[in-house]
């Protein structure tokens, strides 16, 4: 198994749990008094304690839509009357208008869409036809629209399809429906994610939208901050305790947490029209994408990074001066998020997806088309046309050198033959002496006359009389010491 398989089967494990995040509220819920409606929005705490009734006063939501990617949202609650707008199911195990409550925790998707834009109801004796009723759980933004996508997390799938298939359709789904904010209040235990989820979250980003996601709990095994709540441009949000402090068990820490909120002794609706107290950043984080969605309803116009910017840097310090990995920005305070003067940024404090791409993943922006090649010029050319060169005929000098070369080294070739024959003979009469040649001749031809024997040439006494000149066969004489 290589390196780059091993890590992404690891990642892909991790992702098997994206309802972890979740886990701790749900899982602590039967143990949980059931609340009774009457007495459930007095503990709601966090509508007074985070500036939400305040922010209120400018605006509640309308004319927003907010997608919530999680087990389905039961619209037939009687706080979500008229609150669910759409939906749909990217398990393939869910109901076509993704209200139906799937996946290990069912419940999940119904108590966090209640704490974000839950409208309440009236008693049943009331005849009173306002949208909004003093019973029942009323969510941060309770004039905003619910669109639901139901995925199938925390369990075998029966529909087939992997988390890492869900999790990018259902974000793709959000954005082409319609959806100004996005909560996903699911996570994992590992910081890396797929490189499919890529073009998803970068196709967000493109089209403006604010997604906002929790950053996990330790309880759920979360000791940092997990997928998707580390991709850059989203805003992450930590839990805080009853005292505003970072919770223990309802929390993790990381760079990329962006602002706090509460986490703890949550109440919210169960499908069926129940309620539960519950806890966790899933619950922490419609409590922040409520108040982006009030803040998209009051400027229509302002940038996704301009309504993150304005939620984390009005929120109020704490823990070590500046941005730390517990409560990035500070706490949430909904009415300075609302109210404050905010200078403009077209920034994203939190970065954003498409430069994380060029840079990790070492090529192109997923989803960028190829830059098409430039069309030819029609304008006129600046240099002169190119023209052919002519072959010239060689010259009869130049032919006529290679020639005489040839001729020359020829005629020398024949003199050296020649010289070396005439040398040849005049060795071979020299050697033939007087007694082998012809009595009539003279010195030059070895006669009666000429010299007598001198040393030979090979620095022997000479040679002793043998055979006569011409004979084929020559005895020599046998070398004597120191010869």
């Amino acid at each position: 198994m290589t390196r780059a398989t091993a890590r992404y089967r690891r990642t892909a494990s991790a992702l098997m749990a994206l309802a972890l995040t979740g886990t701790f509220a749900v899982g602590s819920l039967p143990a949980a008094p059931a609340a009774h409606a009457d007495s459930t929005r007095d503990k709601e705490y966090w509508l007074a304690g985070s500036g939400i009734k305040k922010a209120w006063e400018v605006s509640k939501g309308a004319n927003v839509k907010v997608a919530v990617i999680d087990s389905g949202v039961d619209g037939k609650h009687p706080d979500l009357k008229g609150v669910v707008s759409g939906g749909t199911d990217v398990s393939g195990a869910g109901a076509a208008d993704g209200q139906k409550s799937i996946g290990g925790t069912p419940e999940h998707g119904t108590l966090v869409a209640t704490m974000l834009a839950g409208r309440g109801h009236q008693p049943k004796k009331s005849k009173s036809k306002s949208a909004t009723g003093p019973d029942g759980i009323i969510g941060v933004a309770p004039e905003a629209q619910i669109l639901s996508v139901s995925t199938w997390l925390g369990s075998a799938n029966p529909g087939g399809k992997s988390d890492l298939d869900q999790i990018p359709e259902a974000v793709r789904w959000a954005v082409d429906s319609g959806a100004q904010v996005i909560n996903i209040s699911l996570g994992s235990t590992s910081p890396e994610w797929p490189q499919s989820w890529d073009a998803a979250f970068l196709y967000a980003e493109q089209k403006d939208v604010v997604i906002v996601c929790a950053a996990g709990n330790r309880l759920g095994g979360n000791i940092q901050v997990g997928a998707p709540a580390t991709i850059p441009g989203v805003l992450t949000v930590a839990g805080l305790n009853r005292k505003g402090v970072a919770s223990i068990d309802s929390s993790s820490q990381g760079i990329s947490i962006g602002v706090a909120a509460p986490a703890e002794d949550l109440v919210g609706g169960l499908p069926g029209g129940g309620y539960a107290e519950w806890a966790g950043t899933s619950g922490a984080t419609p409590i922040v994408a409520g108040v982006a969605a009030l803040i998209r309803s009051k400027w229509p116009d302002m940038p996704a990074s301009q309504v993150i910017n304005r939620i984390v840097s009005t929120a109020k310090d704490a823990g070590a001066p500046g941005k730390d990995p517990l409560y990035g920005y500070g706490v949430l305070n909904a009415e300075a998020a609302l109210k404050d003067d905010v200078p403009e940024t077209k920034v994203n404090p939190l970065g954003t997806i498409s430069d994380w791409i060029r840079v990790h993943r070492r090529g192109n922006p997923v989803g960028s088309t190829a830059t098409p090649a430039p069309a030819p010029s029609s304008a006129a050319p600046t240099l002169p046309e190119a023209t052919v060169p002519v072959a010239q005929a060689p010259s009869p000098a130049d032919s006529a050198v290679p020639a005489m070369v040839v001729l020359g080294f020829g005629a020398l070739f024949v003199c050296i033959i020649a010289g070396a024959a005439i040398q040849l003979r005049r060795v071979v009469r020299g050697a033939a002496g007087p007694a082998g040649g012809d009595p009539e001749a003279g010195p030059e031809d070895g006669g009666a006359d000429g010299p007598a024997p001198g040393p030979a040439a090979n620095g022997t006494d000479g040679p002793e009389p043998g055979p006569a000149a011409g004979h084929t066969t020559v005895t020599a004489k046998s070398p004597t010491p120191g010869s």
